[in-house]
């Protein structure tokens, strides 16, 4: 029994690791608790060769938050095509749009930012 309350909570777990460049230069609001949040848009790029044995390139975009000492950092030292490698937690979050209608978007919440 204790094996599978092991395995239980590894098959759950919430981790993330991401390496490209900041997309935009980091957002930097207060929350109504005085909290800072930092919020900023991050690209990744994969090759690979396609059938044809041509390389591709595909890019994908992240949506990434950050909180505590992060903001410090990217405040300081972050800007637009800086590079980062960014280990979180990915968080769903959900808003309702102008038209009344309930949408989610996820994001990576920052535990650990290395600049590159």
């Amino acid at each position: 029994m204790n094996t599978e309350k092991r395995t239980e909570k590894l098959l759950s777990y919430n981790h993330v690791n991401i390496i490209g460049k900041i997309a935009s230069d980091p957002k930097i609001s207060i929350l109504p608790g005085g909290r800072k949040v930092a919020n900023f848009s991050m690209s990744t790029k994969e090759q690979y060769l396609d059938k044809d044995g041509s390389l591709c390139v595909k890019q994908d975009w992240h949506r990434i938050t950050a909180f505590g000492r992060w903001v410090r950092v990217l405040e300081e030292l972050c800007v637009k095509g800086c590079n980062v490698a960014v280990e979180g937690r990915l968080v769903s979050r959900f808003y309702k749009s102008e038209t009344g209608e309930r949408k989610m978007f996820s994001e990576i919440e920052v535990n650990d930012l290395i600049i590159l």
